[in-house]
């Protein structure tokens, strides 16, 4: 039959076909749970390893071509989705969670280290486990590389990876998965707020020291950021600027960051008991002359701009007091840079905030639109850079591959490229179907690329051994700084999850992570820890070959 040739007969057109075929099934597969638990996108890993087993192949380099693409998109979509907030998780606990990811990092290693010094396997056997034991490629590849260039056999390291990475891939799930109700009850964490976070407060003046002064002159002796939205005097409201001069009896309402309120308090006088944060204030309610309205920066000309070049007091009498932007309330200070995307609280009269929306462009419908641009630049850069050799005194230059290139270029622009007026939004949805579908992709060629030897592999006696020291190479480290992590700590069970599959290089147990954990901790733990666990495996896979001969 002409559809049993066009199937088995490799060309592009059945290759795409193929692919197509096998996402389909394991994402459907994947809607299936068993006493609540699914192993989500992994399903289409296990679909290409039954589609490859059955004999089912495509043209080598087609698959090659899929599978990189996929994993890059997937990759760099994670990056930029991450990218705005990334730096301030840093800041604020990333330390910490890296230093929990180089201890699984670390005892991994180690574990191979003891199964060379034992005798168990080959140096290239090892180093296969390992990297299959971690699910990380580029790994693979350098301790191959390394082992051409000093003229030893390498094919036993890519066989043994085959056969263990199926077991890396699903040890870090049955980790989390057998752990999750233990860390719960364990999970002791408080929520770190981010120090750029907004706070809206009030004060009542009563500090002789400043009356008479201008808020400027205040702003310049406190070195604290605020923005003064409202000030009542003689049952009037005004909306202050630089220049309004502060009287006696005045009480002022201020957006500043939550470190900022005692100092302020010192200078204003008094901080007012009333909670400004509730969800159900009436911010129109306040006073009939003034409106308050939260508005969409869509205009790209605004992209990358600071707030003080447009002027928006001087022009239109408006104060913006609030930037809401990745789900974390900013100041307005001047020197903050606007970017596609922002939500912007404005405080004025009727006709001056509507010309500042008319500014900003504020039609949420052009978001839509996809911002492409950034993409393909963002991949062709990352590309770049994850090729680039780095010399620190190896025989072989390291590079941190097309994964690790990605990610870290995503998470650049992702935070950086509106100052370089650079469109990097992209709506949740969109960023969540571009992640879908270069996993999906990436998954089924690399189960299909698996499958053709996996059973025959599985089948020999020492196929056994690789899949049991894998097996304890990764859950060991996993579960130990699991319990480290939450208990030791204090980390949250979401981020501790995230952590341990970036330290994993392991993006489908983050996509099972995603599946049964609300919110984005978990994404933004795994982007945190990746890079440099990316990075120092690479090293570490070289190091341990050059270190066993030499």
């Amino acid at each position: 039959m002409w559809l049993i040739d066009f199937i088995l007969t490799p060309s592009p057109l059945q290759a795409v076909t193929i692919i197509s075929a096998i996402c389909a099934l394991g994402l459907t597969l994947a809607k299936f749970r068993f006493r609540g638990l699914s192993l989500g996108s992994t399903f289409v890993f296990f679909a290409g390893i039954a589609a490859g087993a059955f004999g089912l192949t495509i043209d080598s380099q087609m698959l090659s071509y899929a599978q990189s693409f996929g994993l890059v998109l997937f990759i760099y979509a994670l990056g930029m989705q991450v990218g705005p907030g990334f730096f301030s998780t840093f800041r604020s606990g990333g330390g910490l969670l890296n230093l929990n990811s180089l201890g699984v990092l670390g005892l991994g290693t180690l574990m191979a280290i003891g199964v060379l010094l034992l005798g168990w396997l080959p140096i290239a056997e090892t180093m296969g486990v390992l990297c299959g034991a971690t699910t990380n490629t580029p790994a693979l590849g350098a301790a191959q590389q390394t082992l051409i260039d000093l003229g030893q056999p390498d094919s036993a390291a890519a066989l043994a990876c085959a056969v263990t990475y199926p077991v890396g891939t699903v040890g870090v799930i049955i980790v989390i998965a057998l752990m999750r109700s233990w860390l719960k009850k364990h999970d002791k964490s408080v929520v770190i707020e981010p120090k750029e976070e907004a706070h809206i407060v009030s004060f009542h003046v009563c500090n002789p020291a400043i009356i008479g002064s201008t808020l400027n002159e205040i702003a310049q002796l406190t070195h604290q950021q605020f923005v003064a939205s409202r000030l009542w005097r003689n049952n009037q409201v005004i909306i202050p600027d630089s220049t309004t001069r502060i009287e006696e009896g005045d009480r002022i309402l201020v957006i500043t960051r939550k470190q900022h309120i005692p100092q302020l308090t010192i200078f204003f006088g008094k901080l007012d008991e009333k909670d400004w944060e509730k969800k159900d204030i009436d911010w129109n309610s306040l006073d009939k002359t003034l409106v308050s309205q939260r508005m969409v920066v869509t205009r790209p000309s605004i992209n990358g701009r600071r707030l003080s070049s447009l002027h928006f007091r001087e022009r239109y009498g408006v104060t913006v007091t609030r930037v809401k932007r990745a789900g974390i309330q900013l100041v307005a200070t001047p020197n903050l840079i606007l970017r596609l995307g922002d939500r912007i609280t404005v405080v004025g009269t009727k006709e001056g905030v509507e010309h500042v929306g008319k500014n900003l462009g504020n039609a949420v419908k052009n978001l839509d639109d996809p911002n492409l641009v950034a993409i393909f630049v963002g991949i062709f850069l990352g590309l770049i850079l994850g090729s680039f050799p780095i010399e620190i005194g190896l025989n072989y230059p390291i590079r941190l591959g097309l994964a690790g290139g990605s990610v870290i270029m995503g998470i650049l622009i992702g935070s950086y490229g509106p100052r370089f007026h650079m469109v990097s939004y992209t709506t949740t949805s969109a960023n969540l179907m571009l992640r879908s579908l270069g996993l999906s992709t990436y998954l089924a060629c690399l189960g299909l690329s698996a499958g053709g030897d996996f059973v025959a592999t599985v089948m020999q006696p020492a196929a056994l051994s690789w899949i049991g020291l894998s097996f304890l190479i990764c859950t060991v480290p996993v579960a130990i700084f699991a319990v480290v992590a939450v208990v030791c700590h204090k980390e949250s069970v979401e981020s501790t999850a995230g952590m341990l599959c970036g330290a994993m290089a392991n993006p489908i147990a983050l996509s099972y992570v995603n599946d049964i954990m609300p919110g984005d901790k978990a994404s933004v733990a795994y982007v945190t820890v990746y890079p440099l666990g990316m990075f120092l495996r690479v090293i570490i896979a070289q190091i341990l070959v050059m270190w066993w001969f030499f």
